[in-house]
Formats: structure tokens, sequence, C-alpha cells
């Protein structure tokens, strides 16, 4: 997993299919891509085109998205089901066109249908272009993917399955990964623990990737600091830190020196989560093994590092809220100052009357869990994507009445609440932006059903966070905190327990973009909408075409 900094290939085969791995002492098929998990990297240079060839050799529909990267003008190979795309069918196979623009660092790939992706994703790395200054960093000695993930023991298509029928929680995974391996922490795993073999006085610079399907994670190197470079494929000004926060989705480029005495040291991962009411957590710990090179006498029991307590909101936060763009002459950002479209969104958690055999689910009180944002909880259209109904003008497949504001005003972050409020609108309802237009959402936690935070992710952009805070958002005072100087360029914000997040974007990709949380649960359950932004007059400013092997519905 050490990689030369400079190669590249334009051409890629993904065969998905499954492939029989063994964790925590029993063995199970999970699907894979090239019978690989995690699967394959794919490393480009900024600005590349390149092709994948996806072939599913699987039993279940797939689609693969590639988190983060914006696809300019071509959301066709975006990946997720019903929205941009059918999905490929078993036996078929499609040739997706990615399109790299202004990303560089690290971004990733992962399924986009069902719950294939707990298995079903790779890391992307993005180097700057040969002809170029390079790393706006110290060249570093190597660079590792490291790849957070969970493991269930069932079946992830079970789960899925179950939470639809019970109306009620996942259950939790059985352990967290690193690099697919859980680590010395877990039975039958100690002899497949992931190690990275260092010299001393070298740097290393780690991709890291939070590919878990639910959960934040803390992650820490023990005696090691760690200097964060990059998120989510843009720069950010270095911020050294002894741990790091990341949520389901997100990457952080994370330089370390191996400046310790030659021996052992473990990395380690552990879980961030808030809600005691709705929570089955996995509150266990994967660790991989930091070893250096040399003559010494390894300790026979590596140092743990410090990980911030599995409910310690302060330490999570005050690492995202101390992350800044590099924002300098060679890496200069634009911030939108004068907004066009302002979007104020309720991100909740609901309750649906059940419908199974029972007329009994899981939920509170009987009832089957949902989600929402602005209180919609959005249902997929089949058999058709939305976007092939918005390029062919097909009616009737979706409306354009996503609200701008929440329908029902109510202090959101009270700890009890009437259960009226808990029942969303049901419907596949998108929001409609003008070319170019100067965007802010503001994301509103609430605390209906069970307070927790939510990881927001946009596909085809990436936004700026411009500000976050705990209770309910106050439009007159918390503006004037807002930084317009040097936010962070981020794929996913992360909204806090009871608490808020600001993002502004200029809508400069033509196109119809997913937008939900990266929960999965969440996701399952209706946390997501459509952005529909229309074509600028210039022929550059315009869709493309599909290609003629998009796959049928």
């Amino acid at each position: 997993l050490l990689f030369s900094l400079r190669s590249a290939s334009n051409d890629y085969l993904f065969v998905v299919k499954e492939a029989s791995y063994t964790r925590l002492c029993s063995t199970k098929d999970i699907l894979t891509v090239n019978g690989q998990f995690p699967g394959p990297t794919i490393r480009v240079f900024t600005g590349d085109t390149i092709f994948v060839e996806v072939s599913n050799e699987g039993k279940e529909n797939i689609t693969i998205h590639w988190h983060g990267v914006r696809q300019p003008r071509y959301p066709w190979s975006d990946g997720p089901a019903y929205i941009t795309q059918c999905p490929i069918k078993p036996g078929a196979s499609f040739r997706q066109k990615i399109i790299f623009s202004e990303e560089e660092g690290t971004l990733w790939w992962h399924a986009h249908s069902d719950w294939s992706r707990a298995t079903v994703h790779g890391a992307i790395i993005i180097q700057p272009r040969p002809e170029t200054a390079g790393y706006p960093f110290p060249e570093p000695n190597a660079e590792v993917p490291i790849i957070l993930g969970e493991w269930w023991k069932q079946d992830v298509t079970e789960v899925r399955n179950e939470l639809l029928r019970t109306g009620g929680l996942p259950a939790a995974s059985d352990a967290f990964t690193i690099n697919g391996q859980p680590g010395d922490l877990y039975p039958c795993s100690s002899s497949e623990t992931f190690t990275l073999t260092v010299d001393e006085g070298k740097t290393y610079l780690l991709r890291i990737i939070n590919a878990a399907m639910d959960e934040m994670l803390f992650f820490s190197i023990a005696n090691h600091d760690l200097t964060v470079v990059g998120t989510d494929g843009a720069y950010t000004n270095p911020l050294t830190t002894s741990y790091i926060t990341i949520s389901p989705g997100q990457t952080l480029d994370v330089l370390f020196q191996a400046n310790q005495n030659p021996n052992l040291y473990y990395m380690a991962s552990s879980v961030y989560s808030t809600a005691v009411n709705l929570d089955f957590i996995n509150n266990t710990t994967a660790t991989a093994v930091l070893q250096y090179n040399g003559n010494y006498t390894p300790i026979s029991s590596p140092p743990l590092p410090y990980l911030p307590s599995r409910n310690d909101t302060n330490s999570a936060f005050q690492f995202i809220g101390s992350l800044r763009s590099l924002a300098n002459e060679d890496h200069p950002i634009d911030v939108p100052l004068d907004i066009t479209s302002s979007i104020f969104s309720t991100v909740s958690l609901n309750t649906l009357p059940c419908e199974n055999d029972n007329n009994s689910c899981e939920g509170p009180n009987g009832t089957r869990l949902a989600a929402s944002l602005n209180n919609q909880s959005f249902v997929e259209p089949s058999p058709i994507a939305i976007l092939e109904a918005y390029y062919e003008r097909i009616n009737g497949v979706y409306g354009e009445n996503f609200p701008d504001f929440p329908p029902y005003l109510f202090n959101f972050t009270a700890d009890d609440l009437p259960t009226i409020l808990q029942i969303p609108e049901q419907g596949t309802e998108v929001k409609v932006l003008d070319y170019d237009s100067a965007v802010e959402i503001n994301f509103q936690g609430t605390n209906l059903v069970a307070g927790t935070s939510h990881p927001i992710h946009l596909h085809g952009y990436s936004f700026f966070v411009v500000g976050f805070g705990f209770g309910n958002f106050d439009e007159e005072k918390d503006p004037l905190n807002y930084n317009l100087i040097d936010p962070p360029l981020r794929t996913i914000v992360d909204v806090p327990i009871s608490g808020w997040a600001t993002v502004r974007f200029r809508a400069s990709n033509p196109g119809v973009w997913f937008m939900h949380c990266h929960r999965e649960e969440h996701l399952t359950w209706g946390m997501k909408t459509v952005f529909i932004v229309k074509n600028g007059e210039s022929p550059q400013e315009r869709l493309l075409p599909p290609p003629p092997d998009v796959p049928p519905c």
C-alpha cells in the first residue's frame, strides 16, 4: 500500500463480483470490485479524464459513485441509483466517464445502490500535474491510503432488509476496520492486522477515508502528531493535532513524521456518537500497527493512542472547526458573497405509521423510523432516473416544490417536542437552481425523535463551510461570525447534534445532483433530495448529452 508519487492510468476495469472473506472467526461472501476489499485505488492527475468499465458479475443491481468528483456538465456517470442512472443489472456493464477538474488530494469511489458500499469502495488519489509546482507542503517519502470501515458478520443486505422490515434501527456492525482489517483488539484478527512499515526520520502522507456506513470516527497514532494538509480533494492550511475527526464519506490528507524511537505503535480508530435513544452503538476500537524499520526488540504490547471518548462532542467539533482553506496566491478561493438563492432546511429524524403485517414496528411507540429535509422524506422514482426524466422532459416523475423554508417553525433543539411534528410528508420533490446562482444553505438540526449529527453530501459540487454552531440558528447574530476569508472547502458538511451549519457555493455545474445524509440509515429513511441546476446561456454552460450505453431501466 506504499505508492510512488508520480504515475497514473486512464483506463480501469471494475468487475463487481462476490468473493469469500474471513473476519472475526467466520467466513462469508461479500460483494467486491475485482475480488478486493477494500477495492482498487484509482490514481490520476488533476484535470484528467478517465474511463472505468464497470462489469456486474454479481447477483444484485449495482451503481458506482465517484465521491467528490464534480463531473462538470456530466452527471451521467455520477452513479446514484434512480437519480442519475438506473442500476447496472447482473450480467451488464457500463463504461463510465469520470471527468476531474480542480480536485486535488484524496477522494474515493463507492457503490451507490442499496447498502453495497459497505464492501464496494476504494480510494481515488489525485496528484498535482507533473508540470506544476507540486504539493504545497514538503514532498512525503511515501503515501498510504488508510480506509476506515465497518464489518458485519451477517450479510449487509440482510441488515438493510431487516431495517426495512421492522421499521427500526439497523443492527450495529461487529467491528470497525482499518484497510479492511479489525486489528489486534478483536478475536481471530491479530495475524492479519494492517501494518505500515516506516523509516525513522522520514515523512509519510496518509490519505484517510471514512468508508464506514453510519459512524463518525476518531483516528490517531500513538506518540505521533498528525498534520492535516487537505480535506475532500482540496488543500488546507496545515493543522497539527493529536487526533482527527472524520465523518462518513469525508477524506483527510494527513502528514506525520516517523520521529519516535524505533518500535511498534498503534494506529487506532473509534466511534463518535451522541444519540443515546436511537443508536445501536459499536463501541469497539480498530487498530493497525506502525512498525519502524531497524534492529530493536519490539515491545510486546504497543501503546494505544489517545482517542476522545465516544460522546465527546467538544473534541469532535473543535477539530472540525479548526480546519481552514489554504487560500493563498497559488491556491485562491472564491467564496460567494452576494447570495441569490437562500435555503433554510431542517434536518430531522421522523416517524411514519407502521404498515407491516402486525401493524407494529420497532420505531418509537410502534412506528416506522423515517428522516427528512424540510419535512420532506424523499421517495426515489422507479423505474426511471430523475436525470433521464429531466433531459427527455418526461412529466410526472418528480415535482419541483422542495421548500426553501421548513413548513413548521418550532424550537428545533428543544428536548421535548410534540409527536405530531415527527410525521413528514413523502414525495419526490426537487429544488431547481438557476445557472451560476450564488447559493447559501443553512442546515438546522432538530431533536425530533432523537438529536444526532448529520454529514450532508452534495454531488457535483464542493462547498465552503462558512459557519456552524449549537442550538437554533440566529439569523441576526450568527452570520456576523461567518468565516468568509478562508473557510474549508468540503464535499460533506457536519451538522452537529442540536445545532446548525451553513454552506455556500456557486451553482455553475448544470445537471441533476443528489444531496443526502451520508449516514446510510438516514439516507435509506429519506434524508435526501435533488438539485437540478439549469443550463447557462453558452454551449460551455450546458449539460452534455448522455453516453450510448447508459444502463436501461
